[in-house]
């Protein structure tokens, strides 16, 4: 049976993740990965992860708790192999990478970590940058990491307002004096 799309065989299989990674904002999970890959016309999902790890193997990717990077390896190949890719794969890699590389962008951005202190308690840090660097950097004493977590999480779903609510603090009733 003839096979429809792009993807005929495991070499178009490297080819696709390599140019996906390639232009990626930072590591990709391997469920956002398999996703992203799925949605091509010919992945058969067990020769995707046979060619996944032979691109691990032979040094074109890394794979970290974060997920796959492409290393400078990869991004030599995918460069010189790219052309190959039909233009219609290259405008839908694109059009899925978009909310990827924009949440990618944001977790980026924004970022919290706990710190285990000598006395049990934990110290939440909390970071919120821009394209031009930090904006805002809180780092809270907390008694539990539960707590830690809680207030992480919160500061991850509105970093913003935030951000906006801590300005109206500093600012409030300093509108009207000279500085």
């Amino acid at each position: 049976m003839a096979q429809h799309g792009f993807i005929h065989d495991k070499l178009d299989l490297k080819m696709l993740e390599l140019y996906l990674l390639a232009r990626a904002a930072g590591p990709i999970d391997p469920e956002t990965l398999t996703d992203l890959v799925r949605r091509h016309e010919g992945v058969n999902y067990f020769e995707f992860t046979e060619a996944t790890a032979e691109l691990v193997k032979t040094g074109h990717l890394t794979q970290t708790e974060e997920g796959y990077t492409i290393t400078d390896k990869g991004r030599i190949n995918s460069a010189a192999c790219e052309s190959s890719l039909p233009y219609s794969v290259r405008r839908r890699c694109a059009q899925d990478l978009a909310p990827v590389n924009a949440a990618l962008r944001h977790n980026a951005q924004v970022r919290g970590e706990k710190r285990q202190n000598a006395d049990g308690s934990v110290t939440a840090r909390m970071t919120l940058d821009d394209d031009s660097g930090n904006l805002l950097t809180i780092e809270l004493l907390c008694p539990s990491v539960e707590q830690a977590d809680r207030l992480i999480s919160g500061f991850r779903s509105k970093p913003e307002q935030v951000y906006n609510d801590v300005l109206e603090a500093l600012t409030a009733g300093r509108e009207g004096e000279g500085s």
